[in-house]
């Protein structure tokens, strides 16, 4: 065969090396929406409240969405979900929607979700392979990780600047979404260890 034909031969072949790419950054996105609209379901479903701020399912779904998605695809997932809210779509706790609730007692909690998802990811994609699929106290120690340096910082620091709260009480009153959260993490846990186990390419290798 001349050099002109195994040319020609192979050009058919050229495309498919690129397929798996596309493949790869389609399910990214896919991925990254889904999760987002998880997370936007769980926040309207009604919430028991307390005040200034309500106990609900958001910070399930901002832990999940971490653990399973990885870092950077969990972060952009909770930007897309805040992104839509923010643009205008009631999809914020309450149904609430727009700027107000970036003006309101609960956004330190909001601003945290973001953060929360990535350090869960970021813990997550560094455990052993195994270990992200079969270990639900470490994952359950990520996520509570993910709570403390960031929701039940950021939250009780929003409450202080908008719900005329001391810091002191904002913080006693954050206290009263502990219980639920410890909760919420372990069925975090749970959860994420069983999709790993289900789709164990489904985290980024950190090789």
């Amino acid at each position: 065969m001349s050099s002109t034909d195994a040319s020609t031969a192979a050009a058919p072949d050229a495309p498919q090396a690129h397929a798996p790419r596309r493949r790869s950054v389609a399910t990214d996105l896919a991925l990254v929406a889904t999760f987002a609209a998880l997370i936007a379901v769980c926040s309207i479903i009604p919430g028991i409240s307390l005040g200034p701020a309500a106990v609900t399912l958001q910070t399930l779904a901002i832990l999940l969405t971490g653990a399973v998605l990885g870092a950077t695809r969990g972060l952009l997932a909770v930007l897309l979900y805040i992104a839509v809210g923010a643009a205008g779509l009631p999809i914020f706790s309450g149904g609430a929607a727009g700027l107000a609730p970036f003006a309101g007692p609960t956004v330190g909690y909001l601003v945290s979700f973001p953060f929360a998802a990535w350090l869960m990811g970021v813990i997550v994609e560094r455990l052993p392979r195994g270990k992200a699929a079969t270990s639900i106290p470490l994952v359950f120690l990520a996520g509570l990780a993910a709570n403390l340096v960031f929701v039940h910082l950021l939250g009780p620091l929003g409450l202080a600047w908008r719900a005329d709260m001391t810091l002191g009480a904002a913080f006693l009153f954050d206290l009263a979404f502990w219980p639920g959260d410890l909760v919420k993490t372990l069925i975090v846990a749970v959860v994420a260890t069983a999709v790993h186990r289900a789709f164990p390419g489904l985290l980024p290798r950190r090789d």
